[in-house]
Parts: C-alpha cells; structure tokens; sequence
C-alpha cells in the first residue's frame, strides 16, 4: 500500500506539473503584452499627450516682408537699392474651425503674401483681419474650405510659479518644435519702445527661438495658456509669453471695432475671457436694428447662425462673416427659456458703402492690391508690363466670380477693358455708366503665371452704392 500510495502521488504530482506548465507557456506571451502596454503607457506622459492635443491646431506662418537695408554705406540711401527682402517666419494658433489665427502682430507685419502651413502640411494663404500694434497682436483668416481644429483654451487666471509649461514652434524654421520648461514667474512688464510695450507677461524657462513668436503655450494639459512673444537677448532659459485671459480680451477689442467700423447693430454685450463666461446683452440702442428685431437687455447670446457662443470672442468671430444687409439668425436665452430671433443688420450710416462691399455684392470677391515686390517678380517671370492687379483672397458662392471659375489666389488684371491695378481703378469701373446697365464684362487674370479671360454677367447695384 505505502508504495502504491507513491505512485499515486507522483502521477499526481506530475499530472499538476503538466497543468502548470500549460498555464505558464500560454500565459509567458499574455505576461509580455500587458508588460508591453504598461511600458507604453509610461511613455505617453502628461507632456507627451499635451504637445499631441494642441499640436494639430499650431500652424506655421511664412512671407516676405520688404525693409530697409542697415549695411554700412547703406544709410541715408535712395532708390531700390536702399531696401532688401527677408524671409519672416513665425507661428499661430487656430482659433476658430473657419481658419481664424492669432499670432503676434511683428510676424505679419508688412509681410506682402502672408502664407500659412497646417498641421497636416497642406499650405494656404491668408490675410491679415486686424492687429493691435502696442500690444503686437494680430488676427488673420486662412483661405480654407474645410473646418480647421482649433485650440484647446485654457486660463492664465491661476497660473503658478514653478508649474510645467510646452512651447510649441516654429523655431529657427523647424517646424512644430516643442520644448519645455517652467513658468519661472508671473506679471513682468517688458518695454520695447515707444510704440510697443509687454505688460503682465508670463516668464518662462522653456527655449524660445526666432520663428517661435505667436506660437502657443501650454499647460500640462494642453491647453493654451498664453502666447509666446520674446526672448531676453544674451540670456538662457528667459523667454516671455502675453497671458491668454489678456490675449483674448484684446482680440476680442480688435475684431469687436473691425465689425463696428462695418455694421450697425445696436447691441453692447458683456462677458468674461474664459469659455463659458457667456455673452449677455447689456445695452440695445433705440431705433436700432437689434431693438426693431426684438433683442433685449439681459439676453444670453447662446448661438449666431451654426456658430456655438460660449464667450464674447466667439461673438466677436461669429459677426465677422456678417455682412450689412444680412439676417442673422440669433438663439438667446431669456428667462429661462430659448428664443430663436432674427435680426437684419445695416450699414452703418456713417460711412459710405466701401470699394470692398461693392466688389463682393457685385463680382463676388474679396480682393487687396498686389505689392509692388510681388508684381516685378510676376512680369519678371512673365515678361510681361502688367502695371499692378488684385489678389483675389475670397470668392463669394454663386456670384459671377464662382460661375465663371475664379478662384482664391488668382490675380484679376482687368475688367472690360480697364486695367484693375488697385481698389480705386476697381471702384471706377463698378461706378461706370456702362458697367452699371449691366453688360457682359471681360475679366482677364493670372493663375499660375498664365493669363487666362472670360465674361461674367455682373449683378445689379444696389442703388445707393457710393464710393
């Protein structure tokens, strides 16, 4: 028996063992993976899925800009030879779907085709909507159909001194370069000179480089908590970025007096910079168009057209693609309750009709004059005298400029055979007598160094139009 009992118990033994094994060769390739994965999870860090959530929205701004040459024997110099082109180059953030860019206003200024490059590498051009020199602020639209991905936006109303920050850009021209560092302290004043000071900027010891301005700077969590701006010439790890509570507050200012320069709607709104602050009616002028269209004080703006108002920047941004004459279709919030409202603006009365407003009522496109720069090196290629022409930033869907094939980035040379070589030569043939009965107008163009003309009809003037 006691032998017997033995074997059983080896035969049980080894029978278990086999068990066991089984479990170990089946389970040794499962142990990997999940090994594997906690691996990669340890990777991806906080800072790691930051630059991932905000980088698709950081878009990288190139042109040329005209300046005066500052080599010895240059000074006090006349003529062509005085100036010279550079490259400039810089970096903003999308914050709007449509393709609106906050940057700094030094990265565009003067620059004669500001051109932008996305995320994705796909390139556009774009113009430039409004600036704040002082503060060097600036707003440009992209020239894109298709919705954009925008900035997560955080707020600099509880930074600390000492917490992580990521500065992305376009550095030294490598694009989408990412650094971090601290921020090493809070509401320093930077003057600049006598048209330009920085005040209540956030300083920081992430690398800063040429090319870098306008960029984002985050937060641990992606969020943009302001804009990047300068860096402390001969110093390390000292760079300075505007707060994005006061960024969006004066972008905010900036497009709230372009759409004011243009419409009329008798409405004053308040609300804070963060999202969700909300959009509360404060004022409705008497007789105004907001006051005929049913719009009352205390009102809570929660949606312009398509577009969702959670803060009076996306009010702001929202009115930008209002024209006078449109119906703006307004959801608000009134006692509880949603109301949906129409309001007709106008144009305000103070100013006539623009050279702009006409071309887009009647050829249907948004235009600026081509810099002199950009022209020499068109007749230069063509071998052509072309004395200027319009750069076609927009077209408007369904205006003759889309029926017969205009698109952004064109040229347009001339209409019925007067030459368009600025917005004045473009307000006298819309103002002609035989332009306004209506014929089919000629229109010749370039696009892509060919010169190409067809006919479109124009559409009526209203009657009132006046340069």
């Amino acid at each position: 028996m006691p032998a017997t009992l033995h074997v059983s118990r080896a035969k049980v033994c080894f029978a278990v063992a086999g068990i066991l094994l089984g479990m170990c060769v089946e389970t040794v390739p499962l142990a990997a993976q999940q090994l594997k994965s906690r691996v990669t999870d340890l990777r991806e860090t906080p800072t790691v899925l930051a630059i991932r959530r905000a980088s698709p929205a950081v878009v990288n701004i190139h042109g040329q800009k005209t300046v005066r040459a500052t080599a010895a024997g240059m000074a006090g110099a006349i003529g062509p030879e005085s100036f010279k082109q550079v490259n400039g180059m810089g970096t903003g953030v999308i914050i709007d779907p449509r393709g609106y860019v906050i940057t700094n206003y030094h990265v565009v200024e003067d620059v004669d085709d500001i051109r932008v490059t996305l995320a994705s590498g796909v390139e556009a051009s774009a113009d430039l909507i409004a600036s704040r020199v002082r503060k060097d602020l600036a707003l440009i639209k992209i020239n894109v159909d298709d919705p954009l991905p925008t900035i997560p936006r955080g707020t600099s109303s509880d930074l600390m001194v000492g917490e992580s920050v990521i500065a992305i850009g376009n550095a030294f021209g490598y694009v989408h370069t990412s650094t971090q560092g601290i921020i090493s302290a809070l509401h320093r004043d930077v003057p600049v000179n006598e048209t330009q000071d920085y005040q209540d900027l956030i300083q920081i010891s992430a690398g800063i480089n040429p090319g870098n301005s306008g960029g984002p700077l985050l937060n641990i969590e992606g969020e943009i908590i302001g804009i990047n701006v300068a860096v402390r010439v001969g110093a390390q790890q000292i760079a300075f970025a505007i707060p994005i509570d006061q960024v969006v507050e004066i972008v905010t200012e900036m497009i709230e007096q372009h759409n004011d320069a243009r419409l009329t709607t008798g409405l004053r709104t308040d609300g804070g910079p963060r999202e969700g602050d909300g959009v509360t009616i404060v004022n409705v002028s008497a007789s105004s168009p907001a006051a005929r269209d049913g719009l009352k004080p205390g009102d809570r703006v929660v949606r312009v057209g398509s577009q969702p108002v959670d803060d009076r920047l996306d009010f702001a941004l929202a009115m930008l693609s209002v024209y006078p004459g449109d119906e703006l279709e307004l959801e608000i919030e009134r006692g509880g309750r949603r109301l949906g409202l129409a309001m007709k603006t106008e144009l305000r009365s103070n100013q006539s009709r623009t050279i702009a407003d006409l071309a887009w009522e009647v050829i249907g496109v948004r235009a600026k004059p081509v810099a002199e720069t950009m022209m020499r090196r068109l007749n230069t290629r063509m071998r052509t005298k072309y004395r200027g022409g319009l750069y076609i930033t927009a077209v408007r869907p369904g205006s003759p400029a889309e029926q017969q094939g205009m698109l952004p980035g064109d040229v347009l040379l001339g209409i019925h055979g007067w030459q368009t070589a600025s917005m004045n030569d473009l307000a006298g043939i819309l103002e002609h007598p035989d332009i306004q009965r209506g014929p089919r107008a000629k229109f010749y163009l370039v696009r892509r160094e060919q010169t190409l003309f067809g006919h479109m009809e124009l559409a009526a003037q209203p009657s009132a139009a006046r340069r």
